[in-house]
């Protein structure tokens, strides 16, 4: 989607697919037949995650276009704390969705349907919002590029920054053909292994191994997610103003931060639970940072009018391939040779992670098209 988005105005293709995610999730929650079975299930889900694919792209297209480099870290660092207020807010939306669907249920529903109505009904409001308030670019309210309006250039090549490509040049001279948008897609895959092989583990770890009960171990996921507002707008300040636009330095730092807190909550004997708290909650502080970064940096390191689709494909990488691989991989391997074990990957891919911000230590943007 990110290389449709780069072609298309974000204020539309954002509300587009807003609104394609509620009507998928309105389908479930009132017919019944999208919910009878799995494969039905499987091709809706499908569809939801597709299109919800359609929300970064078009996201940091609209960065890119309205915020210069040096200021971009701290708006995306904004911007990127959705993911940890929409994580937070999503368990409270779906229990009185479940609530107020038992009760009013148009005499078929069971409640279980309001854990889709009710989200897809606010993505609705949220998408009317978006489009009286977003604005495709500078340019298309008659107004000069960022750049220019606040005389603050990342390179001296001025003249290309605003250049129209077409779809080719922008996967395969841009993308495709980028060695730091592979650098930061595969550095993607191992933040997103440590963000979810962390975050999704946490309740079985600490109650298989450290004997928190339930409660404990939900007030224990509920502090990681929350840790990562703060965390990520830290991150993103220091980004743009200690290293000037740098996100490599910010990325190490943050991430072995991370390395450190992740041997602490492994080593940590059972017993000690504010030490457990206080290590689930420096992971969540700083892992968020990194994941905003890579992001940050898919927009830095191609022309403006690629930005899309880089975001697109370092997304696709930490979702597809390090978020999968935390539940599958870390699943398994926990399951053969027990926690230590997992331990011990995770911590060796938090320091992978850690490093792979060292290729990107002085690459700072805006990449812009070459003739």
């Amino acid at each position: 989607m990110g290389t449709v988005s780069d072609r298309s105005n974000a204020r539309i293709f954002l509300v587009l697919g807003l609104a394609l995610t509620a009507i998928v999730n309105l389908l479930m929650g009132f017919v019944p037949f999208f919910t009878s079975g799995i494969g039905i299930m499987f091709v809706l889900l499908f569809l939801n995650g597709w299109f919800q694919g359609m929300g970064w792209p078009p996201s940091g297209r609209v960065l890119v276009h309205w915020f210069s480099v040096s200021e971009r870290g701290s708006k995306t660092a904004l911007w990127n704390v959705a993911h940890n207020v929409g994580g937070g807010i999503m368990a409270p939306i779906a229990a009185w969705g479940i609530t107020t669907t038992a009760f009013i249920n148009f005499g078929y529903l069971k409640g279980f349907e309001g854990v889709f109505i009710y989200p897809a009904l606010l993505a609705l409001i949220i998408a009317a919002i978006s489009y009286v308030l977003i604005r495709d670019t500078p340019q298309s309210q008659g107004l000069p590029p960022i750049e220019i309006y606040k005389n603050d250039f990342a390179t001296s090549d001025k003249k290309t920054l605003e250049t129209e490509l077409t779809t080719k040049e922008i996967l395969f001279k841009y993308v495709l053909n980028n060695k730091w948008v592979w650098a930061i897609a595969f550095a993607n895959i191992f933040v997103y292994f440590v963000r979810y092989g962390v975050l999704d583990w946490a309740p079985v770890y600490l109650s298989e191994e450290k004997h928190f009960d339930l409660k404990a171990s939900g007030w224990a996921y509920f502090l990681y997610e929350w840790a990562g507002i703060p965390g990520t707008l830290l991150c993103g300040y220091i980004s743009d103003k200690l290293f000037k636009g740098r996100r490599g330095p910010a990325g190490f730092f943050f991430m072995l931060g991370v390395t450190v807190f992740v041997l602490i909550y492994w080593l940590n004997p059972p017993g000690n639970a504010w030490l457990d708290n206080v290590s689930l909650i420096a992971i969540g502080f700083l892992i968020y940072g990194p994941v905003m970064l890579i992001g940050l940096q898919a927009l830095d390191y191609v022309p403006k009018k690629a930005a899309g689709t880089a975001a697109g494909l370092t997304g696709l990488f930490g979702y597809l391939f390090g978020a999968v691989m935390a539940n599958i991989v870390l699943g398994a391997v926990v399951d053969k040779f027990g926690w230590d074990v997992g331990f011990i990957l995770l911590t060796a891919i938090s320091v992978f992670a850690m490093l792979s911000f060292i290729l990107t230590w002085n690459k700072v943007g805006q990449e812009t098209v070459h003739h």
